[in-house]
């Protein structure tokens, strides 16, 4: 038997692939590194399965792309047809590879179609993720229904599928699916990448917590709409296929591309496999406008003004959030046109001369003087009938005459190059004649029909501005969370996670997208005293440390808070900017609570020497004290000093002698991770801010 076998190693993970007799390859290995001496052949001989009764006469491979054509009784990783309607079977030889210290990269022919197959493996040695993704090339055009991302096979040791849905508001709710016979399939026909299905994946190993135990992650980066597959076998075996949703390449191609498929893998529970999503983006996807800069503080005054813009009303909010510590102000819908409410104008991208009757340089000039940068909100994809754009081009609107309004707007047509030359012209012109730092980039509503070209439209126009304007930083926003994923990360530097300012929503929103997003990616504001969007009223501590876990910023009317307010909210601010080049660049470990009220997590560096603590109670506990809280990742032998850094809250029901409220202490690591600590009893919607550091003597 003709055996190749190659791997791919990170400092978390090794991944071989295997092809016996020259067929499409498999993954035959994906878990913690193995040693360097190991015997691949023997790995691929040792883990045949035995056949019996009932099956075929030898097990058809999850190769990274199933065959139909090899009897392989579960989903195919590819669905093609010729113009005429007839299905295409391909019988996959392996042609060529490449393997360097890139990574790897297999091409696959089928001689009858001379369709060529080729799979792309990368290993970042930043991050110690593993990245797959693939590209099928025709002859001829062909229709093509499904093309899968090189497809993986899953462990038998995994409990559970954890993925995530979601909707406006309330985003990354995590699903806890058991594995069972036949498939599991999260379907997006959103045309986005959408609130209600964020295309990542969490499969942990029996026993597994946050912070112990055995872990695989996925992740596909792809913002217009993803298929997912998680199917077991007859056999007991199951595989994982991603890719683009079915059902949305409307025309005939010649080549069609998967998106990367990220893989993680620990041995150290889920936070394993999310701090190397985290270490990702950070380190190797994101590309800063200014390196080196601090992340500025944040604010966006949609909810102190809404449609209602008043220049001398906008300057005083300015002067306030600038008193506040706020660094850039964002001047949100409402700006252009003549768009009094949200019914009209999107698509008029000219500044509104009533409200504005010398153009934007007034607010501007004031913003730069109180040392702010300028941000400026845009929707390009979307239009409004009541639009002088719409009634001049119709024709640019995707899908029906007669399709159903989203926020009374349409979408454009992103595939039509004059549509996207329009709207460069637009947003460039306005970038050239102002002084313009950032761009919130909004997309309020699903697509009527999806289209992949529709993204693929949207990541043209926005790699155009990135080049022409290196300078300005853009933050994707799609009613808050709903295009938030790799793809059009590698294009923007900043993302909404949801446009619900509840704290309380906030800390289970970030504590669930921290799975995959670090903090300095991950807006978060601090809301109105009464949130516009639950109709609670939080107390402005509480919302102050919600928001200093991720990207500070502001989201309310500064001229309502009082004098108590606003010194939290300015001592908060502070606080941060001190942190903030500690906090932007450190892990965030999530950790195991044993009292479901309490999100904790743990901000940490790599070395283990600093750690930022952030306990949240968002609900009433269960038992009357608090339980100790276990901490994670620390050196077990070393010593820790710990400060409270909130002590001002403390309530006088907490009575007790608790250590920590008193003074700092010092634990070792061996003592944190295990007996835990313990912290001051406080009323739900509090938040306990602990720092550790490392020390000797």
């Amino acid at each position: 038997m003709t055996l190749e076998t190659w791997r791919l190693d990170t400092s978390t993970q090794t991944l071989v692939l295997a092809s016996s007799e020259r067929r499409m390859p498999t993954i035959i290995y994906w878990g913690e590194p193995l040693p360097l001496s190991e015997d691949l052949r023997t790995l691929v001989e040792a883990t045949e399965r035995d056949l019996t009764g009932g099956m075929l006469d030898q097990n058809p491979e999850i190769s990274i792309s199933p065959e139909s054509s090899r009897s392989f009784c579960g989903a195919a990783g590819l669905r093609v047809r010729r113009l005429t309607g007839e299905r295409m079977f391909p019988r996959w030889e392996l042609s060529s590879l490449d393997l360097s210290y890139k990574g790897l990269t297999l091409n696959c022919q089928d001689q009858d179609s001379e369709l060529t197959y080729t799979a792309y493996f990368e290993a970042s040695s930043t991050s110690g993720l593993i990245k797959t993704r693939c590209s099928l090339q025709s002859p001829e055009p062909i229709l093509i229904e499904w093309l899968a991302a090189p497809v993986v096979e899953i462990s038998a040791y995994a409990e559970e599928i954890i993925d995530f849905s979601g909707r406006w508001c309330g985003e990354f709710q995590e699903q806890h699916i058991p594995w069972r016979f036949g498939a599991h399939q999260r379907h997006n026909p959103t045309g986005r990448t959408g609130h209600e299905h964020f295309p990542g994946v969490i499969i942990p190993e029996l026993g597994t917590t946050n912070t112990l135990g055995r872990c695989h992650a996925l992740h596909y980066g792809w913002s217009g709409g993803h298929e997912m597959i998680a199917e077991q076998l007859p056999d007991g075996r199951r595989q994982l296929q991603f890719g683009h949703a079915q059902g949305g390449e409307l025309a005939a191609l010649t080549r069609a591309d998967s998106a990367w498929l990220y893989m993680a893998f620990s041995k150290t529970g889920i936070n394993g496999c999310s701090i190397q999503f985290q270490r990702e983006v950070r380190d190797s996807l994101i590309k800063p406008t200014q390196a080196g800069t601090p992340r500025p503080v944040h604010y966006n005054c949609w909810e102190a003004v809404y449609f209602d813009h008043k220049l001398d009303e906008l300057k005083e909010i300015a002067a306030r959030a600038a008193a506040l510590g706020a660094e850039r102000f964002v001047l949100d819908d409402g700006w252009f046109g003549t768009r009094d409410d949200d019914t009209q104008s999107l698509g008029d991208w000219w500044i509104d001369l009533r409200k504005y009757p010398d153009g934007l340089s007034p607010l501007i000039h004031e913003v730069n003087r109180l040392n702010m940068q300028f941000g400026l909100w845009f929707e390009p994809e979307m239009i409004n009938e009541n639009s002088d754009t719409y009634r001049a081009h119709p024709d640019w609107v995707l899908g029906p005459h007669d399709q159903i309004p989203g926020r009374q707007q349409r979408v454009l047509d992103m595939a039509r190059t004059e549509v996207q030359e329009y709207l460069y012209e637009q947003i460039a012109g306005l970038l050239a004649q102002y002084r313009i730092d950032y761009i919130k980039w909004d997309h309020n509503r699903v697509l009527p029909i999806y289209d992949h070209d529709q993204i693929r439209g949207t990541y043209a126009l926005l790699q155009r501005l990135r080049e022409e304007f290196p300078q300005v930083e853009i933050e994707s926003c799609s009613s808050g969370g709903g295009r938030i994923d790799f793809g059009i990360l590698e294009l923007t530097q900043r993302v909404w996670l949801s446009d619900s300012n509840d704290a309380i929503e906030r800390a289970r929103i970030q504590a669930s997208a921290a799975r995959f997003l670090p903090a300095c990616v991950t807006g978060s504001h601090v809301g109105p005293r009464h949130c516009h969007t639950s109709g609670r009223s939080l107390s402005i501590e509480f919302r102050g440390w919600i928001a200093a876990q991720r990207h500070l910023g502001f989201e309310m009317d500064p001229r309502e808070l009082d004098e108590h307010e606003t010194e939290v909210l300015q001592r908060i601010t502070q606080w941060w900017k001190n942190e903030r080049a500690f906090l932007m660049t450190a892990d965030i470990h999530r950790l195991d609570s044993i009292d479901p009220s309490v999100l904790a997590e743990q901000h940490m560096d790599a070395y283990a020497q600093r750690f930022i603590l952030f306990a949240n109670k968002i609900d009433t506990s269960p038992q009357i004290a608090p339980t100790p809280l276990r901490l994670t990742g620390l050196e077990p032998d070393s010593d820790y000093r710990l400060k409270l850094i909130n002590r001002s809250e403390l309530h006088h029901l907490s009575r007790g002698m608790t250590a920590v409220k008193h003074g700092d202490l010092a634990m070792s690591g061996r003592a944190l991770m295990t007996l835990g600590l313990a912290l001051p009893w406080s009323f739900p919607c509090q938040t306990w801010v602990v720092v550790g550091e490392k020390f000797s003597g």
